[in-house]
């Protein structure tokens, strides 16, 4: 690894790498070139996040009875035709209602090269609204995963768990990144890269470089404020439409209710209400790779557990002025009560090198709304302190 110039935190690639992942001025050359991805209306600058680019809702959307996958003889549209229910017009906008199933074809389809694939994951904002969404193509066998060499349409599925959420056309609530080739990325070049830059700093007692296996583990801070004993937030069961559009917008207090630490014991969570939690660790995301946080279990039931998912290139850094910032866990328990204790493993960060360093890194530079956070709500709403 080279040494970086004098005042820059990470090194900058001297040349291209022959396998990683695109950086956002490739993306935005294979949206010019009509290469990997394609649109039926013009991409904005703004979609072109540091390692991937946002994804926007089509003009239509059809309730379905059921989520599915297409499977390999068979297309999305062969599946709506015998499961959709009814269609909705999304260019007006349309309230998509909480625990309902929705299948919605994407502005941006996608033409993939040889040894070329892709995969998404829900936008920060979207995850911490409670919305399950991913993508679906056709023929596909597994979600969230495009296949080396498709060429076609991107279709997302969409369902509310928490609130009824209002979108329309041009909403964004899902993100793609493309990854030339296969890199290799092992347990012991993470554990180099975090002995190098330090990827997550981890307070007392936090699992230890040394544990790192299948990724960087993390843990949940369920201690609560000092001040106030505040842990995290719960959503409120009955509650107005939020409009996927607005920012700076809602009041929490309308929304969310906080939860409290009780004794440091760790709290309870139940299978029938959505938390927002914070983890221990402050995460680092060097600007030459991109994260993703995994699960600390693969397998948690028949919804997966939210969770921030995608982390963009100077995340976190100093450099950008994230120092300190803290990864949010969207969190529902399975089918029974579940207590969550403080420092306990939750999840894993997983590293990717990019192609190159991207032209833009995570930051107020160019935007980002999560830089520096602890715990936070999506950006939907205003800076209110809850009671």
């Amino acid at each position: 690894m080279n040494e970086p110039p004098e005042g820059e935190l990470f090194p900058v690639a001297d040349t291209e790498r022959s396998t990683g992942l695109l950086p956002s001025q490739m993306l935005r050359g294979a949206v010019a070139l009509g290469h990997e991805i394609q649109a039926s209306a013009p991409v904005g600058d703004d979609q072109i996040q540091p390692a991937s680019i946002d994804l926007r809702l089509g003009e239509i959307a059809w309730r379905v009875r059921a989520s599915f996958l297409p499977g390999l003889r068979h297309t999305v549209r062969d599946k709506l035709d015998q499961l959709s229910m009814h269609r909705i017009d999304l260019t007006a906008g349309a309230v998509l209602e909480k625990d309902c199933v929705y299948i919605v074809p994407l502005l941006e389809r996608v033409a993939l090269r040889s040894r070329t694939t892709a995969a998404a994951n829900p936008k920060s904002s979207t995850g911490r609204l409670d919305v399950f969404a991913r993508i679906i193509t056709d023929q596909a066998t597994e979600f969230d995963r495009v296949r080396d060499g498709y060429r076609g349409p991107l279709y997302a599925e969409i369902s509310p768990r928490a609130f009824s959420i209002l979108v329309r056309t041009g909403s964004r609530l899902v993100q793609l990144r493309i990854r030339r080739g296969s890199p290799p990325f092992s347990d012991t070049a993470l554990r180099r890269l975090h002995a190098e830059i330090g990827l997550v700093e981890a307070p007392e007692g936090a699992p230890a470089a040394d544990a790192i296996r299948d990724g960087l583990p993390f843990t949940v801070d369920v201690s609560g404020d000092p001040e106030t004993g505040v842990v995290g937030y719960k959503a409120r069961r009955h509650t107005d439409v939020i409009d996927v559009d607005r920012i700076d917008y809602y009041d929490p207090r309308d929304f969310w209710e906080p939860v409290f630490s009780r004794r440091g014991e760790g709290i309870v969570l139940d299978p029938n209400d959505f938390y927002v939690l914070a983890s221990r660790e402050a995460v680092v995301v060097p600007a030459d790779y991109a994260a993703e946080m995994l699960p600390y279990y693969t397998f948690v039931g028949e919804f997966r557990v939210h969770y921030a998912g995608f982390f963009d290139p100077g995340f976190g850094a100093e450099e950008t002025g994230g120092k300190g910032s803290r990864a949010v866990l969207e969190v529902r328990s399975h089918e029974v009560p579940f207590m969550i204790e403080h420092g306990q493993i939750v999840g894993r960060l997983v590293y990717e090198r990019l192609i190159a360093r991207p032209d833009r890194l995570y930051g107020g530079a160019i935007g980002s709304s999560y830089q520096r956070q602890g715990l936070a709500l999506s950006k939907h709403f205003k800076k209110v302190a809850l009671p």
